[in-house]
């Protein structure tokens, strides 16, 4: 019996090593994994491809031989100044944009100062609703056969546009400035006309030039065009 009984507990104690065995062998066979995979919270990103944006400046695009509505930028209300024609200068516009069709162009008087000749563009409501103007005339000075003269204007920096709202009637103007050629010794042209580009529209207004003689090239050649303001610039 004490032969039979020692045989018994050696086969108990070889059991249990080959239990204990096989469920080594069985956890390297799974990767040493004990638990199921983890949920991670969170939204991947595509796997290729580029987010799109949004242009956030808020200019307007430049319609060929147009001017900018430079709609970024802003300012207070005000009553426009300079006549008693002038429209109403604001940050946001109740009316839709004027139109070249509803626009009579005109140059008004040189006010020249500091070597510098000062002409004041100016846009007429002539239609018979309100409408309104914002940012930057296109301009160019043209002989009489059409051809330009001279590059385009330039814009002036650092300067803030707001929308003037044109009753019937009402009217808006942007500065136009060069430097006397007298004194900067650019080279000249006597231009036939101005051609004036509202806002952001493609069609321009012909002005007959009768001011003489504008830089074309050379030093100090450039000219130089505002944004609109209320009035006539009187």
């Amino acid at each position: 019996m004490a032969h039979t009984s020692q045989s018994l507990r050696r086969g108990a104690a070889l059991l249990a090593s080959t239990v204990a065995a096989l469920g080594l062998l069985t956890a390297c066979g799974n990767g040493g994994q004990g638990k199921s995979p983890e949920s991670v919270s969170g939204t991947a990103a595509p796997a290729s491809g580029n987010a799109s944006s949004t242009d956030s400046s808020g200019t307007s695009a430049v319609p060929s031989g147009g001017g900018s509505s430079s709609a970024s930028q802003s300012g207070g209300s005000s009553t426009g100044g300079g006549s008693s024609t002038g429209g109403t200068t604001s940050s946001s516009a109740t009316a839709t944009r004027c139109h070249t069709s509803e626009l009579a162009a005109s140059v008004g008087g040189n006010n020249p100062g500091a070597g510098q000749e000062n002409f004041p563009l100016v846009l007429t409501n002539k239609s018979g609703r309100t409408c309104t103007v914002r940012g930057f005339p296109g301009a160019a000075f043209v002989n009489a056969s059409g051809t330009q003269l001279g590059p385009d204007p330039q814009r002036e920096s650092g300067t803030t546009a707001t929308t003037v709202t044109l009753k019937p009637g009402q009217s808006a103007w942007a500065g136009l400035t060069f430097s006397n050629p007298e004194i900067s010794g650019a080279k000249t042209a006597t231009p036939a006309a101005l051609l004036v580009t509202p806002p952001d529209e493609k069609d321009s207004l012909k002005v007959t030039w009768k001011n003489g003689a504008v830089p074309v090239s050379g030093n100090a050649s450039s000219v130089r065009l505002g944004v609109f303001s209320a009035g006539t610039g009187a």
